[in-house]
């Protein structure tokens, strides 16, 4: 196996935390959002055409809810989610395997002009079909996640590859806290309440979230131009990968090393589980305490705070102790003690003090997990392969973001968030129970 060099080059920590970061809002920007976009476009799309035969779909499976009106907004948002992760699924494997052909640097500007241009075209998107392209490249560009992580692999010695991933995790908290949040408080900020006129250039109630998210590029395309080193030198690249290869499903069953695979696994069930908060919270909320988006913000900015909390300092500081087996499996016990909590909370008790208090749960759970997992993969993988084995990982993650919307509305409508919810709490376990037989790497 591979070791990084004795002597680390200086950490671009700015640089691939605002990437992560700026990738992270444009995946939850619009989380509190789905009912409000499904309602506009009701409102504004014409008859006939794609999206009414979209809306018709979504309506006649969300007929043998109990909630139907709600059904049709979880379908909706779960869709656009799927849309997103399923094309970054796609394309995490192929920029992490160009990006261990070429460097970090080139494949990192042109994502991230990429996810500029995805956020240009939202602001414009009054009509389905711009917003629905503005989602497809959003979720190609942000594929980029695996190639600033394997950034993080290149620059960090083994020993320190946990506090190295404690900041991609503290990036992670605070794109889900910002994301929803903007989205949440933009929500009433309507451009075209003072010119109307603007909606004959594409503009929308939802531009002003857009614009943010778009001038968030922008400074990150040219921070990125201009103090981004690379941080694979050139005799440490490796040959390109075929299109076979890049197909993470079959690359994940190629792999030689037992302990990625299962590691593999292991985060997929994980994202799988806890993406079942991440598709119905609001639903969930909104049917118990009868929450608005604007309501929703305090959620996000308490996961995203006890986020940043467990994974900029608490990470850091635990897991050089515990080791990155132990710290992962501390973690899924906790996201699985927290989303059974959440559905007891939130469905039986409605008390949003304890919804609370199992989100500290699921928020640390992740925290440690996420981090534990992805050093893991990390140590596991050889040096000449960090992107490619990185861009796997991350890709059956967003694989796992992309299934867990169907599965998690078709058990909310159908049997209730209690149920749901227990049922990704013990799915969890068998992550857990798969973790036990990771190895623990050498330093």
């Amino acid at each position: 196996m591979s070791t990084s060099p004795a002597t680390p080059k200086p950490l671009p920590l700015g640089v691939i935390f605002l990437t992560l970061y700026i990738d992270l809002i444009g995946f939850s920007l619009f989380f509190p959002l789905g009912p409000e976009l499904l309602r506009y476009y009701v409102a504004h799309e014409p008859p006939g055409g794609f999206f009414a035969s979209l809306f018709a779909q979504l309506q006649a499976l969300a007929h043998t809810s109990h909630l139907p009106e709600m059904a049709t907004g979880a379908l909706f948002a779960g869709l656009i989610g799927s849309v997103y992760a399923f094309m970054q699924f796609l394309f995490s494997p192929v920029w992490g395997a160009r990006s261990d052909r070429v460097g970090r640097r080139p494949v990192l500007l042109l994502t991230v002009a990429g996810n500029a241009l995805s956020f240009l075209l939202l602001v414009f998107s009054g009509s389905f079909a711009v917003f629905l392209c503005s989602r497809v490249v959003s979720g190609i560009m942000g594929g980029n996640l695996a190639v600033a992580i394997a950034a993080v692999a290149d620059v960090t010695t083994r020993e320190h590859r946990a506090k190295g991933m404690g900041v991609v995790g503290a990036a992670f908290g605070l794109g889900f806290l910002t994301g929803p949040a903007i989205g949440g408080l933009t929500s009433g900020w309507n451009l075209l309440h003072a010119r109307p006129g603007l909606a004959d250039y594409g503009l929308h109630p939802f531009s002003v979230a857009a614009l943010i998210g778009l001038g968030l590029c922008l400074v990150n395309l040219a921070w990125v131009a201009a103090r981004f080193r690379e941080t694979l030198p050139a005799d440490r690249r490796g040959a390109s990968a075929t299109l076979r290869e890049r197909n993470p499903l079959r690359a994940l069953l190629t792999l030689p090393d037992k302990a990625i695979r299962r590691a593999n696994v292991v985060g997929f069930l994980l994202t799988f589980g806890f993406s079942f908060f991440e598709t119905l919270i609001t639903f969930f909320t909104a049917d118990s305490f009868g929450y608005t988006p604007r309501d929703l913000v305090g959620v996000f900015v308490f996961n995203g705070v006890v986020s940043i909390f467990t994974q900029g300092v608490l990470v850091r500081r635990a897991v050089p102790a515990m080791g990155e087996r132990r710290a992962a499996l501390f973690g899924l016990a906790c996201v699985a003690l927290g989303i059974f909590g959440l559905g007891v909370a939130i469905g039986l008790a409605r008390s949003a003090p304890l919804m609370y208090a199992a989100l500290a749960f699921c928020s640390v759970g992740t925290g440690f997990s996420n981090v534990g997992l992805s050093s893991l993969i990390s140590l596991y993988a050889p040096a000449d392969e960090q992107g490619k084995v990185t861009g796997i990982y991350r890709s059956l993650g967003f694989l796992a973001r992309a299934c867990s919307p169907a599965v998690a509305g078709t058990l909310f409508f159908q049997f209730g968030g209690t149920v749901a919810f227990s049922l990704a709490g013990a799915l969890l376990c068998v992550p857990l129970a798969l973790g036990f037989s990771l190895p623990q790497p050498h330093r």
